[in-house]
């Protein structure tokens, strides 16, 4: 497979200039977030430099062209949480930025030849849920009613700073600006709950805490509908529909929103990489200068402890009195701060923060458009069952269990469950004419299987293989289609991408960023 893996000169050129300079900021990480911070502090006149590891930007937000002539959203394959006032603050459009809406937002093929389609369109949605359930079709419009007004609640504590307490608070002037900032979050939450009123304030403390099973099952009574809502809920991690807590993630996939419309995903022109190229761009004007194949390898500290810059792994340094990370705090905590630093307490919640993620994400070249069996829509070319999220072997919340427990138990799932996106049915620059790229986030798979390794070529070939034999249950011919495909496990996820423990839902949107200066 065809990969860039080389520095250029021009790369060549600013590694130099970065050495030979005292920045006012440093940024370790070229991932979205990385790339916001950055653009932001330039934005501000600071002198800020972006270190990414890797030759290309985007962290989990990149696009690749891993097959000759098609290219990948490597990791994360859809938008909608990234907030729209940083799309409009760093004019995100103007450096290249195209959404392109999922509409109908999901299809869930049944082997017994029904299936769902959801959308936007509410008497489509009626229609396609009354095929099942005239009793569900007449809820779905009061829960998703339920759902938006709970986004509403939620959305503005997205952009409000957070209460964090400082350590180390010397003056009392600042400790008594720390207690009233803190004071002002917590009072904007509480006149929200007083307008959201105690019935509506106790189902959103129920989803909140609840399995999504829980949720769906008080809702509802049709098993793929409840099983196609219970997806969103567990996407991305290790936990089943019956976990507690799950029913939350309901909540945070109808959060977002595409070109102000709430709770529409979509997907971006170029693939997902092009978020990170916008975001870049709007730094770059702003003075921000990114700098790549430059991996940072430990904070350097002065003798109070506070941050002087990085050292990089080519052993030379780069000085600045700020520098953010946008690892993964185990990355940034664990492994870039140097020894006897921070405070144990804190180190071990750290290292005991739980990042296992089920997913193995399988970027796949086909010749032509998977056809399915139980949805022969009369269209020419693309229908709309192509369009949005494809659900395979998600029929019920019993089998997406199922799949999980096998994970539990060491293996990985007998039958994955798997979100199928065909992203150049809407995107013409990233596949061939008449062909397509297919992106599937495969569940669940163990970090480390008890019956193999995925250092094992045979192994791995056997997972990919086994999720392709499902999908033909669907679409009949769906393997004989394929041209090529790349696979990443939760140790590729941390090893090339830099996810620790591979969780990266993704990785649609966030990462973690966080600031040394005087305090930690």
């Amino acid at each position: 497979m065809w990969r860039r893996t080389f520095a250029t000169v021009g790369d060549r050129a600013s590694s130099r200039a970065l050495k030979d300079k005292r920045w006012d900021a440093l940024v370790i990480g070229g991932g979205h977030n990385g790339l916001t911070a950055a653009a932001y502090l330039a934005r501000g006149g600071l002198s800020v430099a972006v270190l990414e590891r890797r030759h290309v930007i985007g962290g989990a937000a990149v696009t690749e062209e891993l097959v000759p002539g098609f290219k990948f959203s490597r990791c994360s394959y859809v938008q909608s949480l990234l907030r729209p006032a940083v799309i409009k603050e760093l004019e995100l459009g103007r450096h290249g930025l195209k959404l392109l809406p999922l509409n109908p937002s999901s299809f869930t093929p049944c082997l017994d030849g029904r299936y769902l389609m959801l959308g936007s369109d509410e008497e489509l949605t009626h229609t396609e849920i009354s095929k099942f359930s005239k009793r569900d079709a007449d809820a779905y419009p009061r829960y998703e009613n339920q759902l938006e007004n709970f986004c509403k609640f939620v959305d503005p504590l997205f952009d409000s700073p957070p209460p964090e307490t400082f350590q180390e608070i010397s003056s009392f002037s600042d400790r008594i600006r720390d207690k009233s900032r803190r004071s002002v979050f917590w009072a904007r939450c509480l006149r929200r709950a007083l307008d959201l009123g105690q019935n509506d304030m106790v189902n959103f403390m129920e989803l909140l805490l609840s399995p999504a099973s829980k949720v769906l099952n008080k809702w509802f009574e049709t098993d793929v509908l409840k099983a196609t809502l219970a997806t969103n809920a567990v996407i991305g991690s290790m936990g089943s529909v019956h976990t507690p807590g799950s029913g939350y993630v309901l909540l945070h996939h109808v959060m977002g929103q595409t070109d102000g419309a709430l709770g529409i995903w979509s997907y971006v022109e170029g693939g997902m990489g092009s978020v990170s190229s916008a975001i870049g761009n709007a730094a770059r004007e702003a003075g921000a200068q990114i700098i790549t194949n430059a991996e940072v390898s430990q904070l350097m500290l002065d003798e109070y402890g506070r941050a002087k810059g990085v050292l990089l792994a080519d052993g030379s340094e780069v000085h600045s009195s700020i520098v953010l990370s946008n690892a993964t705090p185990y990355r940034t905590f664990m492994e870039l701060v140097p020894e006897d630093v921070l405070p144990d307490e804190f180190l071990q919640s750290v290292k005991n923060a739980d990042y296992t993620s089920g997913t193995t994400k399988i970027n796949v070249a086909v010749d032509r458009l998977p056809s399915f069996q139980s949805c022969k829509l009369n269209y020419p070319h693309a229908g709309p069952q192509h369009r949005g999220s494809i659900f395979i072997s998600s029929e019920s919340m019993e089998e997406i269990g199922s799949a999980c427990q096998d994970a539990v138990n060491g293996v990985p799932s007998r039958r994955p469950f798997m979100e199928m996106t065909i992203p150049s049915v809407l995107d013409k620059t990233i596949a061939p004419p008449g062909k397509h790229v297919v992106n599937l986030f495969t569940q669940y798979t163990p970090y480390k299987p008890s019956d193999g390794s995925w250092m094992d070529p045979v192994y791995r070939k056997s997972y990919a293989d086994k999720c392709f034999s499902l999908i033909d249950e669907y679409c009949p011919g769906f393997s004989s289609s394929v041209i090529g495909y790349d696979m990443l496990t939760p140790p590729d996820l941390e090893r090339e991408i830099g996810l620790t423990g591979t969780h990266f839902c993704g990785t649609y949107e966030y990462d973690y960023t966080r600031i040394f200066h005087h305090d930690y």
